[in-house]
């Protein structure tokens, strides 16, 4: 086999990728000479000088060697990369709130494992996932709370206004361990309850005054409305919880009325409170107003008018479970744009790349927390689809990132000099002699729309090959196949899934080392294999064309230079 193709896939995120620094085209040539180091630690000389997508995979190589696999292996102990934080947050804006809710009691679980000291069963790279998740979930709810507060209008008939919650700001794991992450995720939750539990309160008891003013104006009436207070406030609050969430618990069944409660006013009325209690803290007042008449009515019809007064309590009823339908897609909606608009607003860290904004997306995500109301489907498809190209832009960059980490790791695992190149098209191209293999043969890898590609390389040009030659492009392409499995196994230590297909069955290629790409770095090792022909043919590449300096007309001997 002398070429194989290969598509990266990945599910897990690894958790220690950073973004890529870039070096820009302008000062490739003034990287430093890398000496006789091997690939991954001359590119870490260079790191400061990057700017493109291919000078990003490539400057990134500086932490694949000797660190990547070790980084792999300790997810736990390690920070949390910038990239593998953005990611984490784009993935978890794309799903839905019952798997962010599961991702979260998992991650609370596999916390107390670790503080009774039991032995968690998930790798390290899935416990990273689910905290990430938890972590996209609080955020989400933050700022939907403080949105629902700021947009909090009216006072309680003594005179009390909404409450004003002080919570923390919004958790950025990135450079936090996981222990760390999950400490401050607990600290980000528990105040996130208490401002919770504070506002509902404040809206139960509110509500509870809307529905005293719309029913029966006597004491008995609020007597059994007020009954309810602590019931309606508990019952809201189980229902926010991850486990709830997870479940898809918490949507009470409205109360129904039982035979025979139609003839007495008393059980009506009741009845009546049970149904209005039923209603969700944040249900609108309109709603809740004519689901009071409705009970009220029903009242005045107990005994005398049984049909009437069961059609005025199913209406009732009917309005309760129409307004908690509402109130609970308002919460989910003004959550879900909170999600996504934490991810649009990443930045990318100062230095490197710039993600692109998405001004359109961004600007009805913020009219939703900041007024209400709801997106219409056009804008939220546009909110979809501008969450999906930055998400995938970044899967590429993630998934360029570590292929280049594989490359890395390769050429330092198994030795060998190495060359990282940028040919145009190209976002990384890596020629790497193996030990042994020199100077003749050399693996040529390269990333280019996503594949990484893989060819057996020999010096020189098109044309017959002698028998000896032949039989050596033969050994080598032999050798490749067993390359292929050393990159697919690296590959998979770092999270990547990597299927090789043969493009070109045998016959090595033509080439020489670094040709057709502005030379990032070249090793002094490699360098002097080349041979005079190979280093000459390097040195035109990279230098203007002069013209010929004239031949001497005379020659020097002797010590003495006469």
């Amino acid at each position: 086999m002398s070429a194989g193709m290969a598509l990266p896939t990945f599910d897990l995120v690894m958790p220690a990728v950073g973004y890529p620094a870039p070096l820009s085209a302008a000062d490739v040539y003034q990287a430093p000479h890398a000496g006789s180091v091997q690939l991954g630690d001359a590119l870490g000389q260079a790191s400061s000088h990057v700017s493109d997508a291919a000078g990003q995979a490539s400057a990134h190589l500086s932490d694949a060697a000797g660190h990547a696999l070790h980084q792999a292996g300790d997810a736990v102990l390690g920070a949390l990369g910038a990239l593998s934080g953005a990611l984490f947050v784009g993935r978890a804006a794309m799903l839905t709130t019952r798997v962010l809710a599961t991702a979260a009691v998992r991650a609370a679980e596999e916390q107390r494992c670790l503080e009774r000291r039991e032995e968690v069963s998930a790798a390290a790279a899935e416990q990273w996932q689910a905290a990430a998740y938890a972590v996209a979930r609080a955020n989400a709810r933050r700022g939907a709370l403080l949105a629902r507060c700021a947009r909090t209008g009216g006072t309680l008939p003594g005179g009390g206004g909404p409450p004003r919650p002080d919570l923390p700001p919004p958790l950025d794991p990135v450079g936090l361990d996981l222990a760390g992450a999950r400490a401050r995720l607990a600290r980000l939750e528990a105040a996130l309850a208490r401002a919770e539990e504070r506002q509902t309160a404040w809206e139960v008891e509110r509500l509870t005054s809307v529905l005293e003013e719309s029913g029966d104006d006597d004491a008995e009436w609020r007597r059994l409305l007020d009954g309810h207070r602590e019931t309606m406030l508990r019952r809201h609050l189980a229902a926010r919880t991850a486990e709830a969430e997870r479940d898809g618990a918490g949507q009470e069944e409205v109360p129904r009325a039982a035979p025979g409660t139609d003839a007495d006013a008393e059980a009506v009325r009741r009845l009546g409170a049970g149904i209005l209690a039923a209603l969700d803290p944040g249900a609108a007042h309109a709603t809740a107003e004519l689901a009071a008449a409705s009970v009220s009515r029903a009242a005045q019809h107990a005994g005398s008018n049984p049909h009437r007064c069961r059609r005025h309590l199913n209406e009732a009823r009917k309005l309760v479970q129409d307004a908690n339908r509402t109130a609970r897609g308002r919460r989910a909606d003004e959550e879900w744009a909170a999600a996504q608009l934490e991810f649009l607003s990443l930045r990318a860290p100062e230095g490197t790349e710039p993600l692109p904004g998405a001004p359109d997306a961004v600007e009805p995500l913020v009219r939703v927390l900041e007024r209400g109301g709801r997106l219409d489907p056009g804008e939220r498809r546009l909110v979809e689809r501008r969450v999906s190209e930055r998400l995938s832009l970044l899967e590429a960059l993630y998934l360029r990132t570590q292929c280049a980490r594989v490359i890395a790791e390769l050429s330092e695992r198994y030795g060998g000099p190495a060359d990282a190149t940028r040919p145009e098209g190209q976002e990384l191209r890596v020629d790497w002699t193996p030990d042994g293999w020199g100077p003749g043969h050399w693996l040529r890898m390269s990333v280019t729309g996503g594949a990484l590609r893989v060819a057996t390389m020999y010096r020189g040009g098109p044309g017959e090959r002698g028998p000896g030659q032949r039989e050596l492009d033969d050994l080598r392409c032999a050798e490749t196949r067993q390359r292929l499995g050393e990159i697919t196994a690296l590959a998979a230590e770092l999270g990547i899934g990597m299927d090789f297909r043969i493009e070109q069955a045998e016959g090595a290629r033509p080439g020489l080392p670094g040709e057709d790409g502005a030379v990032v770095l070249d090793g002094l090792d490699l360098a002097a294999e080349r041979g005079t022909d190979g280093a000459r043919a390097d040195e035109e590449r990279r230098s203007p064309r002069r013209e010929p300096a004239p031949a001497p007309r005379h020659r020097t001997v002797g010590d003495d230079r006469r």
